[in-house]
């Protein structure tokens, strides 16, 4: 078996992963950095709206905004330091070092939108593309790091912990652990070991698991499963929060439309075209996601259709062209013209606000096992997600951490052993199952553990995942590793934990909400 060593692993190519990498290599530790896919396959790149920014910073209403769609549930700590550190990451190294191509006037000035929930405008972006325009500028840079080497199409399996990757037996008395990981060149089907004195979960969210997402194909809570296999405490996973907005047409993973959109006037109206926020939340159209997302379901089965509409039409079109480029593309593709028709919207499991349990550096309770972005839980987001506060969550949790990490190596002392050979079993699994099994996984996730719940519907979940998680543990035992069958053991394993979660969660909060 190849092993590869190195001072840091990153698991994960997403904002969070990609810039702890940038961090740790330009200070001269070794990185690699584990990519599932393509380098820029990732819900990072997915992200349109913005990332809050304030040059001027009002850490208290800010504040306050977080945690009103937060349900007060967020760590104040936590916030705080996030934001003075993600405010202070988007000056150094997207708009002075990466040149983020960020939108602005004619006089050079930043140029601010307003989103759900938020008291005032304090969002800047990228057109309606942000996240691609961010990683895109920091990815370009990882490149020309010598000291990084990019994984990609290889998926990290299991993580490497004394207690059972050792080859030495006595290594099980040490504490709980982790020292790299086991991996797959999806390419040619090869399990190798990289050891490393920190590794990093980057993995993003757990979208996928979900019937209807905005996430990218790979995310099916990789980072949390793995986590919590080997110990790891999580935290909040009840918490799944809903984009209210997603194109109600084609296949596949479900095209976003941007909160942004409403942000600039654009109203929800139903099946008759009447606008009904105003019977729901004092924001209206710019309430919190949660009772958006639950509206237009209450709204869309009222009415008995399909799905709500999106009205644009206080908008000139060159407007909309020009700030909404991706999504009038995109729509126009589906054969919806937005500067003539409503956008018909359904909504779509988008964010996770749980997760792996973090500290403020990004500690989980397993030594040297870090975790940022969306697979981390450090109470940024309590209850429910408020709106461009997760490419800020990312960047600040992953500059916390590098930051953290390069000083506790330049200290030493790290015991990195031998891991145990990889050993594959040669039988090769039915494609059929697991694609049926992922099947059953998102079906049951989203009819029973999606936007309105109730415990008849959790226990029935709870029931039909367990089975299916136990016949996928001894499935999974006795085939060769594939993407697919990574993803089925993931998925399962993250989908029983939130369903355990909303079960005995029997207080409605924010994302988390029980009809009874």
């Amino acid at each position: 078996m190849k092993i590869i060593k190195t001072d840091c692993l990153v698991i994960g190519s997403g904002i969070a992963g990609s810039l702890y990498a940038y961090i740790a290599a330009q200070a001269g530790l070794d990185c690699v950095l584990l990519a599932a896919a393509d380098l820029n396959d990732c819900n990072s790149s997915l992200a349109q709206g913005g990332v809050i920014y304030e040059q001027k910073p009002d850490y208290k209403t800010l504040l306050k905004d977080i945690q009103t769609a937060g349900c007060n549930i967020c760590n104040d700590e936590d916030v705080l330091a996030e934001t003075a550190e993600g405010f202070a990451v988007i000056e150094k190294y997207f708009i002075n070092d990466f040149r983020t191509d960020f939108d602005r006037d004619a006089r050079g000035n930043l140029l601010l939108t307003r989103e759900a929930a938020h008291s005032k405008k304090r969002i800047i972006f990228s057109k309606d593309t942000t996240g691609k325009a961010m990683i895109s500028a920091l990815q370009s840079k990882l490149q020309n790091l010598k000291n990084l080497k990019i994984l990609q199409n290889t998926m990290a399996v299991d993580l490497l912990t004394l207690s059972h990757s050792s080859v030495n037996i006595k290594d099980r008395y040490k504490p709980l652990t982790c020292f790299g990981a086991y991996a797959l060149d999806t390419k040619n089907g090869r399990v190798f070991a990289v050891v490393a004195k920190k590794t990093v979960l980057a993995t993003g969210g757990a979208g996928q698991i979900y019937k209807h997402t905005t996430n990218s194909q790979n995310a099916y809570g990789h980072g949390i499963a793995m986590a919590y296999r080997i110990g790891a405490r999580v935290m909040n996973m009840e918490y799944t929060q809903f984009h209210p907005t997603v194109l109600a047409a084609g296949q596949g993973r479900s095209e976003l439309i941007s909160e942004a959109v409403r942000g600039e006037g654009a109203v929800l109206v139903n099946a008759q075209g009447k606008p009904f926020m105003g019977q729901y939340h004092k924001l209206k159209d710019l309430a919190p996601r949660d009772v958006v997302s639950r509206a237009i379901e209450r709204e869309r089965l009222k009415t008995g259709s399909d799905c709500v509409y999106l009205d644009l039409s206080s908008m000139k079109p060159d407007f909309i062209k020009n700030r909404f480029p991706h999504i009038y593309e995109t729509c126009l593709e589906a054969g919806i013209d937005i500067t003539r028709r409503p956008i018909p919207v359904v909504p779509a499991m988008h964010y996770f606000c749980g997760g792996i349990w973090t500290d403020g550096c990004a500690r989980t309770s397993i030594r040297h096992l870090n975790a940022v972005g969306e697979c981390a839980c450090n109470g940024f987001h309590g209850a429910n997600r408020l709106a461009s506060t997760s490419l800020l969550d990312a960047i600040a949790t992953a500059a916390i951490c590098s930051r953290a990490d390069i000083e506790e190596i330049k200290d030493g002392g790290f015991y990195i052993p031998q891991p145990k050979d990889w050993k594959a079993p040669a039988a090769v699994a039915d494609k059929n199952l697991i694609l049926q099994d992922i099947s059953v996984i998102k079906n049951t996730m989203w009819n029973y553990v999606g936007l309105i719940r109730s415990g008849t519907h959790l226990r029935r979940a709870e029931k039909i995942l367990r089975h299916l998680k136990n016949e996928i543990d001894i499935f999974y035992q006795g085939c060769r590793i594939t993407p697919d069958l990574l993803n089925l053991r993931s998925g399962a394993q993250t989908a029983l934990l939130i369903t355990y979660a909303a079960l005995m969660n029997k207080n409605s909060l924010g994302a988390h909400y029980r009809e009874d």
